[in-house]
């Protein structure tokens, strides 16, 4: 039996340290600086506007991190922040790390509070609008939610595309489709397939610049529509990406309803977030996930596959399956 020691005690108490760094490095715009071409210490603290004496010392700390390098005093990009972390890539996933360091940076630090409370701990503390009211209303807060949405379904979906038997299939939808990664990920992948994604109105404009971009403007269309009050396109197919996760129990199974009433008979619903496991013991990113439900809405949280899988079987899908994707996120796939 090795010797206790408060090594990882430490590096989770102080975790925190490391996520700042990374996320004041992405607002900062070290990797789409460095992604021009790699630079020396003096230039860096001159295109950066850094102070001298922290400079030098944040930069290191991004290498010893892993994500950036350094030869000779130089510093460049590593091959995951270079793809990821570059602005002007379309792989960028940073518009998520620019949301938690707008927003969930500091409303984390009234997890004690939630905890204790149950109550919200966003913008919304105290009352008000839910978190989704006010950012679709203020289009600024919207074309950067929707670009975060993105960053975090980019890998999913395409494990979606690659792992899903779309050959039996024609049509689907994407409910809540935000800036449409998931269409514009399965029509690509996919040329005989057609899709809607289906959102708040708002998110139209947004959506079909995004689509354009993708080049699937003749196989994927917007819809608009509230997917809680209006009926759902009849589709092969229903995505739900880090959509049920949102809602509480009761609203959770109506989603799952309102899925079962659209398709046809052997049509599918594929819902994914970040699975919890069933023994509740592995998955951490999912619970930290649901904890940031807990501080983000009224009554969300995560969920187990099997717990999903029970949902989908009460409300009349006969056949469910749990299957992993990418990192922390696996889909739950239940059959009419």
């Amino acid at each position: 039996m090795s010797a206790a020691t408060p090594e990882h005690i430490m590096q989770v108490g102080l975790g925190f340290w490391a996520s700042k760094t990374l996320l004041s490095a992405v607002e900062l715009g070290v990797f789409s600086t460095l992604a021009d071409a790699p630079a020396d210490l003096p230039t860096l603290q001159r295109k950066l506007a850094l102070h001298q004496r922290s400079a030098r010392d944040f930069l290191d700390a991004l290498v010893a991190l892993k994500l950036l390098e350094r030869e000779n005093g130089v510093y460049s990009n590593t091959a995951d922040t270079d793809l990821f972390l570059d602005r002007a890539k379309p792989s960028y996933i940073g518009g998520v790390l620019e949301m938690a360091n707008a927003r969930l940076y500091g409303f984390w630090g009234s997890l004690t509070e939630a905890l204790r409370t149950g109550e919200v701990q966003n913008e919304n503390k105290g009352g008000g609008e839910n978190v989704f009211a006010a950012v679709y209303a203020d289009p600024d807060r919207l074309r950067g939610f929707l670009t975060a949405m993105s960053g975090v379904s980019a890998g999913a979906a395409q494990a979606i595309a690659a792992n899903f038997p779309w050959s039996d299939h024609k049509t689907f939808m994407d409910l809540g489709s935000a800036q449409g990664m998931v269409p514009a990920t399965l029509a690509r992948a996919h040329p005989h397939l057609t899709g809607i994604g289906f959102d708040l109105p708002v998110v139209k404009p947004v959506f079909e610049e995004f689509i354009a971009h993708r080049g699937v403007t003749e196989r994927v269309r917007f819809q608009g529509g509230n997917f809680f009050e209006d009926p759902l396109p009849k589709v092969d197919v229903i995505v739900m990406g880090h959509i049920l996760h949102d809602w509480d129990l009761a609203q959770k199974k109506v989603l799952l309803g309102k899925a079962f009433d659209a398709l046809p008979k052997g049509g599918a619903v594929v819902v994914y977030d970040a699975i919890i496991d069933d023994d509740r013991r592995e998955n951490a990113f999912g619970f930290m996930m649901s904890l940031n439900m807990l501080i983000e809405t009224a009554g969300g949280f995560d969920y187990t596959g099997q717990d999903c899988q029970a949902w989908m079987r009460e409300v009349g899908f006969s056949k469910t399956r749990v299957e992993p994707l990418v990192g922390p996120d696996s889909m739950v796939i239940g059959l009419k």
